[in-house]
């Protein structure tokens, strides 16, 4: 750890290399988190096959690319079959818990998880996957730090579907909608909005921004059927520390994120990045806890 650390010192490229790949990975990680901070904050649902959406979505423009169309093309393609198969899900699955206790919520999305994972497995075998986007390498700092095309391209796709996210939830009439929802489910649906029909379009919009996430993922990382439950702590992570219905928060969280597993994965080795994603949960949970003891305090 301290020969790491002390090459970290003595090669400030490396520095530039871990923040920027950081940066690119952490937008992604963004991206699925405010679904799940969507999901969270209109349903008061907390979604345990979150990241097993996006190792879908990532699936779909993987198996896309080995029938010759593009991992690109396949971005759009992935959304819209995670939409409505988030549709599939909220009508068979989530409607009939949504309105029940936290512990049946949690273990019928738990038991969700497991399913995909294993009819992923069954489908497309164990072996990690990565989508060919063919795009080339960058070489900057003197050929000292490289930045692929594709993670430029995803990063940028990433601030556009937040934009185009924040757009249609300020002036659309179903984000008008959700937005009455999320702050008082039974002043809306006294006001006349069909609360059932805006939990199923906010968990398809959920699944459709999941597989946009996962098919970026596959085009710059790698999917495999029993990763999602690491991109499901990502977006706890994220969610937890920025706040529900706060994308900047959100965003920034997302960045944090995945800077702090890179450079803690550098440090301490591949074999304890996951680890380091769980303590930082645990960190933010007792942070919030310690938070929360000030403020009852401070009420009494």
């Amino acid at each position: 750890m301290l020969d790491n650390l002390s090459l970290l010192y003595l090669a400030p490229a490396l520095n530039v290399q871990l923040l920027l790949d950081g940066l690119f990975i952490g937008a992604i990680f963004a991206l699925a988190a405010y679904g799940l901070a969507l999901v969270w904050g209109v349903m008061n649902l907390k979604n345990l096959a979150q990241g097993d959406f996006v190792i879908m979505g990532g699936y779909i423009a993987w198996w896309l690319g080995t029938k010759g169309i593009h991992p690109l093309f396949g971005l759009p393609v992935a959304a819209v079959v995670m939409f409505g198969f988030g549709w599939l899900v909220y009508q068979v699955v989530i409607a009939r818990v949504v309105d029940k206790d936290l512990f049946t919520s949690l273990l019928a999305t738990f038991g969700l998880a497991i399913v995909l994972q294993q009819a992923l497995n069954l489908m497309f075998g164990p072996e990690t996957q990565t989508a060919n986007a063919g795009f080339e390498t960058l070489f900057i700092l003197d050929n000292q730090v490289t930045v692929t095309q594709i993670r430029i391209i995803s990063l940028l796709l990433c601030l556009i579907l937040a934009l185009c996210l924040v757009w249609f939830m300020k002036t659309s009439r179903m984000g008008q909608a959700i937005r009455a929802t999320a702050q008082d489910a039974r002043a809306a649906k006294v006001m006349g909005i069909d609360t059932d029909k805006v939990y199923a379009f906010t968990f398809s919009l959920n699944a459709a921004i999941c597989g946009v996430a996962g098919a970026l993922v596959s085009m710059i990382w790698v999917i495999q059927p029993f990763f999602g439950i690491t991109h499901s702590i990502r977006a706890f992570v994220i969610v937890t520390a920025a706040g529900l219905g706060n994308l900047p928060g959100v965003v920034l969280s997302g960045f944090g994120l995945g800077i702090a597993e890179q450079f803690g994965g550098f440090v301490l080795g591949a074999e304890f990045q996951q680890a380091i994603v769980v303590g930082i949960l645990i960190a933010v949970l007792v942070w919030r806890q310690i938070q929360m003891s000030r403020h009852r305090m401070v009420v009494q």
